[in-house]
């Protein structure tokens, strides 16, 4: 008795980004990479920490790849996200205006069930 065995072709698949950066917030970490010779070489981390006058707070450093961190790419900024933060922050745009009122970085959190008026701090 001859037994087959057939093999189930293995199909890549992608995993969608944890945060999309929007391209104003792409060009403006650029622009701070290049002008801030310390961080060559380094990537965009966005992460969650307990904190803030919600219970969580948003942080974003230059930072080097670690080996559990999740990792996308927008315009050649490579952002990483470790497994925690990717659990409350999965989903989230991050934007960067230059208004006089109200400019900088903004995070639109879908996970978030309300967020403090400051936008740093937020209850998931």
């Amino acid at each position: 008795m001859t037994s087959t065995i057939t093999e189930t072709p293995r199909t890549e698949t992608s995993t969608p980004s944890v945060v999309t950066l929007t391209e104003s917030a792409a060009r403006h970490i650029s622009s701070m990479l290049s002008d801030d010779k310390e961080n060559a070489g380094k990537q965009l981390r966005v992460f969650v920490e307990a904190g803030g006058c919600s219970g969580l707070q948003y942080g974003m450093v230059f930072d080097e790849r670690r080996d559990d961190d999740l990792t996308s790419e927008f315009q050649g900024v490579m952002v990483v996200v470790d497994p925690f933060s990717a659990n409350y922050i999965r989903g989230a745009v991050i934007d960067f205006s230059e208004d006089l009122s109200g400019g900088g970085f903004k995070i639109n959190n879908p996970n978030a069930l309300s967020s403090c008026g400051c936008g740093k701090s937020f209850h998931a």
